[in-house]
């Protein structure tokens, strides 16, 4: 009676097997019914049933975070050990050291937890290209433990800096100057540029602005600016002066960050649609020389925006000046 009382309780409540008398914990079908129900029931299982395969399965299949409980010797298993990390990658610390070169279960690992299993594998295998693969698909600085060819390998730094821009940093310098893969990393991180230079030799500063270590060429660049000032528009005042008065990207810097009107054009400065963009982004917009160019139309544009904050001071002189505070 106790038993099939038992075996009921756990098949509701695996937890429930920390009550049951230690003959129901050496009891193979009523553990088998609580660790389904509850992986971590195995902590409360019998040693001998702690070191059976199929309860042991049947626990990893259910928790992935249940191997500290298993024997040891199940640490060798190779079904066992799958089955975990399908679950949990994190468990592949945990296997043996031949399986942790086993390149089926290094791949369910990567896939489940991402690159940072990596550090668990084999040199060997930081080199097999559908391994480190799935890792910078799912942690694109797994990039950073990738063989030197890997590293240089176009299409796999393509996947890894979509995933993270900070990888640009761990590719080539033959790939941190593409075209292509800075563009990617751009758009996933702003001040991924940092890492695109090759010669500013300064440590990484996430403070820094998008552009501000980007050589002459790639601040010229209109597709490189524009993904650069789309992450922050304060990135303009590293643009060529060309692209700084081009009214597509200054729109798109100020529709970012209202302040960017500073770093525009004199003439862009003056431009009625830009200045009413970065007002509306920043209300209480504030430049720091302080004036605008009036143009035609402005005071009327500005008088019906109705845009708190925003107020305008008219100098008389040789020419007139519009004040933003």
């Amino acid at each position: 009676a106790d038993r099939e009382v038992a075996l009921a309780a756990v098949k509701q409540e695996g937890y429930a097997l920390r009550y049951a008398s230690e003959d129901l914990r050496a009891d193979k079908e009523v553990v088998l019914a609580a660790v389904r129900q509850y992986g971590k029931a195995l902590q409360y299982a019998s040693y001998e049933l702690r070191s059976d395969q199929e309860v042991v399965l049947a626990a990893v299949r259910q928790h992935g975070d249940v191997l500290q409980w298993a024997s040891r010797e199940l640490w060798k298993d190779r079904e066992v050990i799958l089955a975990a990390v399908k679950k949990n990658g994190m468990e592949l610390v945990k296997a043996s050291q031949d399986l942790q070169n086993d390149r089926t279960v290094i791949l369910a690992a990567v896939k489940q937890r991402g690159g940072f299993v990596l550090r668990w594998v084999s040199e060997e295998l930081w080199n097999d290209r559908e391994v480190v693969l799935a890792a910078v698909k799912h942690e694109g600085c797994a990039l950073g433990r990738a063989s030197e060819e890997l590293q240089n390998d176009r299409e796999f730094v393509l996947a890894a800096v979509e995933q993270n821009g900070g990888a640009l940093g761990s590719a080539s310098d033959e790939l941190r100057n593409d075209r292509q893969v800075v563009l990617a990393a751009i758009e996933q991180w702003g001040r991924a540029l940092q890492h695109a230079s090759s010669e500013s030799g300064e440590p990484l500063d996430t403070r820094r602005m998008p552009l501000q270590y980007a050589e002459d060429k790639q601040r010229d660049d209109r597709e490189i600016v524009l993904a650069a000032v789309e992450k922050s528009g304060l990135a303009l005042q590293y643009a060529s002066e060309e692209l700084r008065a081009s009214k597509g990207v200054v729109l798109a810097a100020v529709k970012t960050h209202g302040a960017a009107l500073e770093y525009a054009s004199e003439q862009l400065r003056g431009d009625v649609e830009i200045v009413l963009a970065a007002a509306s982004r920043d209300e209480g917009l504030h430049i720091r020389e302080g004036y605008v160019p009036v143009r035609e139309g402005m005071e009327v544009a500005l008088r019906y925006a109705h845009l708190p904050g925003l107020t305008k001071t008219i100098r008389t002189g040789s020419s007139e000046q519009l004040q933003i505070l």
